[in-house]
């Protein structure tokens, strides 16, 4: 049977609904695309610079999603488009958002001209609290939100390990059973949206957004992190 997917030069891609693979590769494409249509027989997915940062930040590397493709596409997968995920993807983390030795919260990058660069843009301006160095911008820490979303913008996909300071511990666990007396648990799926969310506790972890489709139980997946942390 011919293989599910078709990459096309623009970056979209068209996935056969009625292929015997097409489970498969939908959970493995979702994960560095984003679904722009779904009809009955034809889904069509965009590969964009936000899709492939957001998977560059659950640690999928441009190799990983280049072989997805490869395995997936009816036919050969456009040059432009392995350049691009190779490009996007070696992007993230070249900048980074920390907690630095005075407290402060910083912009960092070892790249050349990256901060010049980004301390020049008049989005990031109002952000500014002082200008350290050529590799560090100390930012206002009450608009860190705010901050990774204008760097994104500019093309700079942020690496957020500022972490977040404890607050006091209110432990509790989730009930074996509801109040009508029904088996309660999380699905497998729940527990990786927690534990990708929570990261293992590292300055990795804590924010960003689960995306799950209607009904799937977005409000346990928030429990199950309050219970984590």
């Amino acid at each position: 049977m011919s293989k599910p997917l078709i990459v096309q030069s623009d970056k979209t891609m068209l996935l056969e609904v009625d292929n015997q693979e097409f489970e498969e590769c939908r959970n493995v494409i979702s994960r560095f695309a984003e679904l722009e249509k779904s009809p009955e027989y034809l889904h069509t997915y965009r590969i964009s610079s936000l899709s492939l940062w957001n998977a560059a930040s659950t640690r999928m590397s441009a190799e990983e999603i280049v072989e997805a493709l490869h395995k997936y596409a009816r036919y050969s997968v456009p040059k432009n488009v392995i350049n691009e995920i190779q490009e996007q993807i070696s992007r993230y983390g070249k900048v980074k958002l920390v907690k630095d030795e005075t407290g402060e919260l910083a912009i960092i990058s070892n790249e050349k001209g990256f901060i010049q660069e980004i301390g020049a843009h008049r989005s990031i301006q109002p952000y500014i609290q002082e200008r350290i160095g050529p590799d560090k911008i100390h930012v206002k820490k009450e608009y860190r939100g705010h901050i990774k979303q204008a760097l994104i913008k500019i093309g700079f996909p942020v690496e957020d390990l500022a972490g977040y300071d404890e607050g006091n511990k209110f432990p509790f666990n989730l009930r074996p059973e509801t109040v009508g007396g029904n088996k309660f648990g999380m699905r497998d799926y729940q527990r990786a949206s927690v534990e990708v969310f929570h990261a293992g506790g590292t300055n990795e972890g804590g924010s960003g957004v689960v995306v799950l489709p209607c009904g799937a139980g977005k409000t346990i997946v928030g429990i199950g992190v309050m219970q984590i942390i």
